[in-house]
């Protein structure tokens, strides 16, 4: 009896093997000097680069790169809005406004404005679950919340609450792709194919 295998199959174990994310190290991390301790988490981690540079883009770039949709600028204002709340910070005195939704257009244009302050170290990571693992290495958004050993927790202490009021985004060192979806359109935004290179690590078989 013969098995018909399809040629397009593709083994869901070997690609979370092989999947890929996208890393950008922000002005504000690559002016302190984090990026090589950045990297060596990862590469750590067992995280292969794959590709790597430093760039300093434009704010056409950047608007490309961060989302325009009212359900990421809503997602944007209620994370702002529960820092407020959380310390009895009054929105609506601050930013003019508590729409999720305006707030939310207004910190991706401080943030396009802060990320051409000055160049970016741009890599995309390649290993098993890399999209999950590397954003457990970085922690969550908001440095304020991000745990101790976590690059946001060890590097920064912002939050919303002090940077909205002062008119700009939270510096928190580093952005990673928040899923598969996003992590394929950043890699064609910021990479060329020709700039990514296949290679094995000496210890890649003995971890996985």
């Amino acid at each position: 009896m013969s098995i018909n295998i399809k040629k397009n199959y593709k083994n869901p174990i070997l690609e979370a093997k092989k999947e890929r994310t996208v890393v950008i190290v922000k002005p504000d991390g690559v002016k302190r000097g984090l990026v090589g301790e950045i990297i060596r988490r990862f590469e750590k981690a067992g995280l292969k680069i794959v590709a790597l540079k430093m760039v300093k883009p434009t704010k056409e770039h950047y608007r490309l790169h961060y989302p325009s949709s009212d359900k990421w600028f809503k997602k944007v204002g209620e994370k702002t809005l529960e820092t407020y709340k959380k310390y009895g910070i009054n929105a609506k005195k601050e930013l003019g406004t508590t729409n999720k939704i305006k707030i939310g257009k207004m910190i991706k244009e401080w943030t396009v404005k802060f990320m051409t302050s000055g160049p970016v170290v741009a890599m995309i990571l390649e290993g098993p679950h890399a999209i999950d693992n590397v954003r457990m290495i970085v922690g969550p958004t908001l440095p304020v919340f991000a745990p101790p050993g976590t690059i946001r927790g060890d590097f920064s202490v912002d939050s919303p609450a002090i940077a909205n009021t002062l008119k700009r985004p939270v510096k928190n060192i580093i952005h990673a792709s928040g899923d598969k979806k996003e992590a394929e359109n950043e890699i064609k935004l910021w990479f060329a194919p020709e700039e990514i290179y296949s290679y094995e690590r000496a210890e890649e078989k003995i971890m996985f």
